[in-house]
């Protein structure tokens, strides 16, 4: 059995990934990993060291986009993101490959559950803030390098890090700062994250303006939440503030002519006299729920 180049290895690699596009991180793991195995299903590599250092990196690189095997995505920054050949996929696909710990949510999640006829021209996802991102970062690289983590660092290989995504062809990004994790499901093949239906709805009270507005979001209501009450409920019972609660149990139950027994609860969270607005963007209105105590600052 003949050794296999590394150049060939890291192609065959590529073809194992579920993930549409990769960054620079993803192809250092894979060259690393595949130096530390020495072998690829098996068959013995052809490796002049037992340590890759960053230059044996730049020359696999420099080969495979030389040969073909992958190519920059624009709108990125330079040798950042990398097309794989044989693959299209769509710009949510390739947000949810570069960014490992965001979802696609708001707008962008109602149209893919099929609860809006509008087709966003911006992409919506929500990922943690700079700080908590590095946090993840910094516990995925220990999770993918483990005892290796140290000789990854010392040879110079890149990080993980949260590149900057501003437009993936046509379509602008809006990258969200959400402090929650898991709320969302992957689907096919993992190249896809997307909010649930309880947490789009939770998004949909919490930042209707990313939801094609206050008006939208009520319509949204008054025609699918019958459908997903159990989960709608669930969801803002669980993870969401007592303002949440306040907007989506007077949108449920005087707008939607709901009613369940958490509804009920969350009665308990509201302030006497206070300011609480249904509309978080407008201005305060008279117009007020007393059941609630919600300025109804829309028009109803």
């Amino acid at each position: 059995m003949k050794n296999l180049p590394i150049s060939t290895a890291v192609t065959l690699s590529l073809g194992d990934l579920k993930t549409p596009v990769v960054t620079q991180y993803h192809l250092a793991r894979i060259i690393f990993g595949l130096y530390m195995t020495k072998s690829y299903r098996g068959q013995p590599l052809r490796l002049q060291k037992d340590i890759p250092s960053r230059s044996d990196f730049n020359r696999v690189l420099k080969e495979i986009i030389g040969a073909g095997i992958i190519s920059s995505v624009s709108g990125f920054p330079a040798l950042s993101v990398f097309n794989i050949l044989g693959r299209h996929p769509s710009e949510e696909e390739i947000a949810c490959s570069v960014d490992p710990f965001a979802y696609i949510s708001h707008l962008s999640a109602m149209a893919y559950h099929g609860l809006t006829d509008r087709i966003p021209k911006t992409i919506f996802i929500s990922s943690p803030a700079p700080p908590a991102w590095r946090e993840f970062a910094k516990k995925q690289m220990e999770k993918d390098f483990r005892d290796y983590l140290t000789a990854y660092y010392e040879n110079g290989f890149p990080k993980l890090a949260r590149i900057s995504m501003n437009k993936i062809g046509r379509k602008n990004i809006n990258r969200f700062a959400s402090l929650h994790t898991g709320a969302f499901k992957r689907i096919e093949n993992d190249a896809l994250r997307v909010s649930t239906i309880g947490r789009t709805f939770l998004d949909m009270i919490r930042t209707p303006d990313l939801c094609g507005g206050i008006y939208h979001v009520i319509d949204v209501f008054k025609e699918y939440s019958s459908r997903y009450l159990e989960l709608i409920v669930s969801e803002i019972d669980r993870h969401g503030r007592p303002i949440d609660k306040i907007r989506a149990g007077y949108v449920l139950e005087e707008l939607c002519n709901l009613s369940h027994p958490k509804i009920d609860g969350w009665v308990a969270f509201v302030q006497r006299g206070g300011s609480r607005k249904l509309d978080p963007n407008e201005e305060y209105s008279p117009v007020y729920s007393e059941k609630w105590c919600l300025s109804i600052n829309i028009e109803i």
